[in-house]
């Protein structure tokens, strides 16, 4: 039966710490989609959660525009063409990937969609993983601003997350000492036992500052999701010529004031840099890392876990998951009942 209306959801006003109920507004609205020339009405099947969102709903100036009061919430989707318009390069049945946005269903324009290849030994949702930005930010983020080497030491906070647990693998392959810092036992476990990296830490441990110090010492390359404390400690543990790669701050992203670094001068002092970036400075060289990674995948050498929550209406308690450590591994929304084809 065709749908007479459709769930989506809207940003209704801007958080100042924590996201709440009212921050977004859920709303149901007759289906009136039908694609223009050269667009296509996507159904939405996956939709990817990301600490990269929480951003995104400040009024600041960043890598790309706020989202606006009113508008659907942004985000990664993997979706099937259910109708293309005239001359669309898609045709009905493709799966695609877009930022179509916490939305049942849209009609995008063409530019904004990417059609989904079949790879043999690849996953759908690998498409928000390890081959979507999630992998590529751990393999630029890594590779290119981190510089890593075989034989040197290499810490990832957030290490039991979707971008943390790509880095300490690629790591790892690349000959490095891997050690990661996570927030509860399971997930410590799953990094050693499933992942392969040489120690994992519980930063919740009274012990977790001086089990550092007396196991790892210093500090070669220092892949950084989380900010705040754990940043400014390791910030003490630096080599010479070390590296941070500035990859997220999720500890800092719901306070209105952050605390703010008071180790930094050791970058001097250990001619040591500390270095931002953003997945999207690399996208003429996104074939490239794909295909290394999709090789990892096919070979197996490459795990990746799915935290999977149901239902579009639950996307804003998913997104609080994020924050309270209530995710392993790369966190989505299944949006459709049905499974995608591919």
């Amino acid at each position: 039966m065709a749908s007479t209306q459709y769930t989506k959801i809207t940003l209704a006003e801007r958080p100042t710490a924590g996201i709440t109920p009212s921050t977004f507004k859920t709303e149901v609205v007759p289906f009136n989609l039908k694609p223009g020339p050269k667009q296509i009405l996507v159904k939405s099947l996956y939709v990817s959660i990301d600490p990269a969102m929480r951003g995104w709903l400040n009024d600041a100036r960043s890598y790309l525009p706020p989202v606006q009061i009113g508008e659907v919430m942004r985000a990664l989707v993997l979706g099937e063409v259910l109708e293309a318009g005239p001359g669309s390069k898609f045709k009905k049945g493709d799966i695609v990937s877009g930022a179509f946005g916490w939305t049942e269903y849209g009609v995008f324009d063409d530019k904004l969609a990417d059609k989904i290849q079949t790879q043999p030994g690849v996953d759908i949702l690998d498409h928000l993983g390890p081959l979507g930005t999630t992998g590529l930010t751990a393999y630029f983020g890594l590779l290119d601003v981190g510089q890593v080497k075989a034989g040197e030491t290499l810490v990832v906070s957030g290490a039991a997350g979707a971008t943390g647990s790509i880095v300490c693998q690629i790591g790892k392959k690349k000959g490095a000492k891997v050690y990661a810092i996570a927030g509860s036992p399971d997930k410590c476990a799953w990094l050693e036992k499933e992942l392969g990296v040489d120690k994992a830490f519980n930063y919740k441990s009274p012990t977790f500052f001086e089990d550092f110090r007396k196991t790892v010492g210093y500090v070669d390359v220092y892949f950084d999701n989380v900010g705040g404390d754990i940043l400014n400690f390791m910030l003490t543990r630096l080599k010479k010529k070390a590296r941070i790669v500035l990859c997220g701050a999720i500890s800092d992203y719901n306070n209105a004031k952050p605390k703010g670094l008071s180790s930094y001068t050791n970058l001097i002092a250990q001619s040591a840099k500390i270095e931002g970036f953003i997945v999207f400075n690399y996208i003429d060289r996104y074939a490239e890392a794909r295909r290394e990674l999709a090789s990892w995948l096919q070979d197996g050498s490459l795990k990746r876990r799915y935290h999977i929550v149901k239902g579009l209406q639950n996307a804003p308690d998913a997104l609080n998951l994020l924050f309270s450590g209530g995710n392993t591994g790369k966190l989505i929304v299944q949006v459709a009942d049905e499974k995608a084809r591919l």
